[in-house]
């Protein structure tokens, strides 16, 4: 049975920069109580120039999400700052990297289907630009006529819950990070080891107990 036309399954995610993390994360995961399902942390990552960043991730429902990026050292261009001027007119000295972050991600079901619209893409006036593997996704990308970029994405396998966990503790480590002077890659990494040595303590102290009570209930 030969598959439809029509291959997508909907939106992936929608993408933002961010220059206010903490508020960002207070906001989706403390108020609207979206939690936090993935982050990636891309140290060196880029063309020249372009700065450390994490791109964090919370579920919406659906399987969908709204993301996230966070540029480490990079000021508002023109001045701005504060809440909602990340979204504010762009300007000449606006870099290419944050305008891009703004972006929809369509999702597909496998390599067949991602390969067959980047066929579609590559026999039209808007070539895919590039096609990256990422930690659990494939995408292709491409700018639509408007400008803005345009991502589709598969999943390379389901993320674990593992995985769930290490993105909470990133964001978490960013919001301490960012709360202070200076935040950047470096000290986000080293915050994140911190957090993960205390949680580490208590995941030991837990599995003791509940060794105790395993044997307290043996007849």
């Amino acid at each position: 049975m030969s598959k439809p036309e029509h291959r997508v399954k909907g939106v992936d995610h929608a993408a933002f920069p961010t220059f206010d993390p903490v508020g960002t994360v207070r906001f989706y995961r403390d108020v609207l109580k979206f939690p936090v399902v993935h982050s990636i942390c891309a140290a060196g990552w880029g063309p020249e120039r372009h700065p450390d960043f994490i791109h964090f991730f919370f579920d919406i429902g659906n399987g969908d999400r709204i993301a996230f990026f966070y540029y480490f050292g990079f000021q508002p261009p023109g001045g701005a700052g504060g809440t909602g001027d990340a979204y504010a007119t762009f300007t000449d000295d606006v870099p290419q990297f944050f305008i891009n972050s703004r972006h929809l991600a369509i999702h597909v079901d496998d390599e067949q289907d991602l390969l067959e619209y980047r066929r579609r893409l590559d026999e039209s006036h808007w070539p895919v630009e590039m096609q990256v593997m990422h930690e659990t996704i494939e995408s292709v990308y491409t700018h639509d006529p408007n400008g803005y970029l345009v991502e589709i994405t598969r999943s390379l396998r389901p993320v674990t819950p593992q995985e769930d966990l290490d993105a909470a503790l990133t964001v978490e480590a960013l919001v301490d990070v960012a709360s202070g002077p200076e935040p950047s890659m470096d000290k986000l990494l080293a915050r994140k080891a911190e957090l993960i040595v205390q949680r580490a303590t208590g995941w030991e102290q837990e599995q003791e107990r509940a060794g105790g009570a395993k044997e307290m209930t043996r007849p």
